[in-house]
């Protein structure tokens, strides 16, 4: 019997090869919504859930060996808190959380627009766990939008890794995001990662098909 993390593997190859096949001259991306999270570090997750703990997989997620898990956390700043954060795995080298700008809006944090990992110069928030209260120095971002996918993936496409394009959206509420950055991996599968905020300013639902725009091709 297959796994999930295998089924998810199956379901995402075939999204690719439905993309490719039915995208009728366009070059087409799917839609992942990616809701306000936090990776953690091993010494991190034992100061929140206790010494020893391990984070538990509850679902995978739409990269391979990328899971969302049972644990979660209150975050906390100068203006209000959130709570029920999810507590993504596997674990990291450096700890960080992916807010909306709404969400920074209701804590009362300026964050700032980064690519996941650089985390240079961002601030910190408090992090509150089962187990224990974490203040962390820095690592809150609003996390680009990007397009996850394999080298064959950017053959076909056309694009390299760190190139940033556009993807338009139709419909009443329609229109052109730009500053999108390639990801190119290995291990990665075609995804486009939005935030809640782009999602409902743009009213996309999970799995929707969108037109990927080079430069110079609008």
């Amino acid at each position: 019997m297959w796994d999930r993390e295998n089924m998810a593997a199956l379901v995402a190859e075939l999204v690719t090869a439905q993309v490719r096949e039915f995208a009728g001259g366009y070059y087409q991306v799917p839609v992942g919504i990616s809701a306000r999270h936090i990776h953690l570090t091993r010494e991190d997750v034992e100061a929140l859930f206790g010494p020893g703990h391990r984070l538990r997989p509850m679902k995978p997620l739409s990269q391979p060996g990328q899971f969302a898990c049972e644990e979660q956390v209150e975050l906390t700043g100068p203006r209000g808190s959130i709570a029920r954060v999810r507590v993504l795995g596997p674990e990291r080298p450096a700890s960080q959380v992916e807010l909306s700008g709404t969400d920074c809006l209701k804590l009362g944090i300026d964050a700032p627009v980064r690519t996941s990992g650089q985390l240079s110069g961002t601030p910190g928030i408090t992090v509150k766990g089962p187990a224990g209260v974490l203040e962390l120095g820095a690592g809150l971002i609003i996390a680009d939008r990007h397009i996850h996918m394999t080298p064959e993936d950017a053959r076909w496409f056309g694009v390299e890794d760190g190139e940033r394009v556009s993807v338009r959206v139709g419909g009443p509420r329609g229109g052109l995001m730009g500053q999108v950055v390639i990801r190119v991996s290995e291990k990665g599968r075609l995804d486009f990662h939005v935030d809640t905020d782009d999602a409902n300013a743009f009213r996309l639902k999970q799995g929707q098909l969108l037109e990927l725009v080079k430069e110079g091709t609008r």
